[in-house]
């Protein structure tokens, strides 16, 4: 047997050098986790720290705020940026900014760790961007200094973005910056029909000034707008113009994106950036009407707008943007335009008050735009030629877009009078070969494609009968279209 006296006996020494060592590793396990201990109350006390991530609408702020301190690190990335200085040069603006990793800071004379953390493995699922945040650690209690920081900011990404339109694209849910910010476009240079400009910009002002007014009335305080016409008229110009007036950016809104649905639409146009408008570009691309012109294309013209929209990628519903428009979903403050170049292949249940509050025509060149037109290229000439001009034009080109005439003075724009000279040519030259009215036929065996064939104008009775006042302009052009003028 084994005499375990002898084994526990002090002066074992098999017995004396295990318990030293249990002692010896207990008490530095202690002095391990007590220093750990010790360090995170010591850090607690100290130091505070401030976390930015990329989801956050800061983040890309402070990122900016980083890039104009990229010297203040030995450990950049560069952020490249190429501007066209005139016709045939370019020029490059370099900028050194921190990379990933930790960058030491001296910021009013308090130093502070930044750690720029950028994890590979963790994607944004929209834009496939890796997942970012920033994160500032400095001694001392108060967050002031944090304040100030996201102040400072603030303030230099709104001195970049002055006298800027900044134009924002959907990506899923979120948005984000498409593009360098652009130079706001003077209401001046785009030259719509006398008193159309005018009264657009009344309306959005009246709107903007009426929160108080809605908000008294329970009425949801949104306003829409359609621009009609056809190409080249400058209805996205004056959106774009507009935009520069009130000092508002532009969300373009594409409901043909891949893997768009009904839920990231609600979401994205709940989540509009402060001070934005939404673009609805040729709303009738993707809606077309539900209706066919007769019964024996009633399969094809019933053809579900999910299901036309699906042949592109996207699984957004006809009923979930009406929805998302003036549904339960339906945010608030909220201003929408939506162009087409057909508005009678929308379904009317798309342009209903509520959905659409204002319907303004944008059309083809007036003689007031014609003669606007041709004194802003040539400041010098008196109205007799101004007058002529617009006479002669007429006689060659009865109808034309504003696209086209400013193609034309652009390449006549050394004198009036090479501009008077050629002006012969347009009978001869294909300037302008945009159709007023589309053909719904194919010339080719008269056969019709299915978007086409959803498509149906609207009868004037039944613009009579919406709860709006069309625009001058609306029964002109649906009577000829009827007629079988207008083709």
């Amino acid at each position: 047997m084994i005499d375990l006296e002898k084994l526990f006996i002090t002066d074992n020494p098999i017995f004396s050098g295990g318990l030293s060592l249990a002692v010896v590793a207990a008490g530095a396990q202690f002095i391990r986790s007590g220093g750990r201990v010790a360090i995170e109350m010591i850090r607690k006390r100290v130091l505070v720290t401030l976390e930015i991530t990329s989801k956050d609408k800061s983040y890309p702020w402070v990122l900016q705020w980083l890039y104009a301190r990229g010297n203040m690190t030995r450990h950049l990335s560069v952020k490249t940026s190429l501007n066209q200085a005139t016709s045939n040069s370019s020029t490059v603006k370099i900028d050194f900014v921190p990379g990933p990793g930790q960058h030491l800071f001296n910021y009013k004379g308090q130093f502070m760790l930044v750690q720029r953390i950028r994890d590979q493995q963790m994607l944004d699922l929209n834009s496939g961007i890796p997942w970012e945040k920033i994160q500032f650690t400095t001694y001392g209690q108060s967050t002031e200094i944090f304040q100030s920081i996201l102040t400072e900011a603030f303030d230099l990404c709104m001195r970049e973005e002055e006298g800027k339109t900044l134009i924002f694209t959907s990506w899923g849910a979120d948005w984000r910056q498409f593009g360098q910010p652009r130079k706001k476009r003077p209401m001046h240079s785009v030259i719509l029909d006398s008193g159309i400009s005018d009264r657009l910009l009344s309306d959005v002002h009246e709107w903007l000034n009426a929160s108080a007014w809605y908000s008294d009335r329970g009425i949801p305080y949104r306003r829409g707008y359609l621009l009609y016409g056809p190409p080249g008229s400058g209805k996205s110009s004056f959106i774009m113009a507009l935009a520069g007036k009130l000092d508002y950016n532009i969300c373009i809104l594409n409901l043909a994106e891949r893997g768009l649905t009904d839920e990231r639409l609600a979401q994205a146009l709940s989540n509009i950036p402060q001070r934005s408008l939404v673009l609805l570009e040729d709303i009738d691309a993707a809606f077309p009407s539900r209706k066919g012109e007769s019964q024996s294309n009633a399969n094809s013209s019933q053809m579900p707008m999910h299901s036309l929209l699906n042949h592109c990628g996207s699984d957004v519903t006809f009923s979930g943007l009406l929805n998302v428009l003036d549904g339960v979903a339906a945010s608030e403050e909220r201003l929408v335009f939506m162009t087409t170049n057909f508005i009678d292949a929308l379904d009317p249940a798309l342009i209903r008050p509520g959905r659409v509050d204002f319907v303004q025509l944008i059309g083809d060149a007036t003689d007031y735009q014609i003669k606007e037109l041709f004194k802003r290229f040539y400041p010098e000439a008196d109205n007799i030629v101004v007058d002529c001009f617009a006479s002669e034009l007429r006689k060659v080109k009865p109808t034309i877009s504003m696209a086209a005439l400013q193609g034309y003075l652009l390449r006549n724009k050394n004198d009036s009078v090479s501009a008077m000279q050629n002006i012969l040519q347009l009978s001869q030259n294909a300037l302008d070969q945009t159709p007023r009215h589309m053909d719904y036929k194919n010339e080719v065996g008269g056969t019709q494609s299915p978007t086409r064939q959803a498509r149906r104008r609207l009868t004037v009775e039944e613009i009579d009968k919406m709860y709006f006042n069309p625009q001058e302009g609306w029964e002109s052009m649906l009577t000829a279209n009827k007629s079988g003028k207008g083709n």
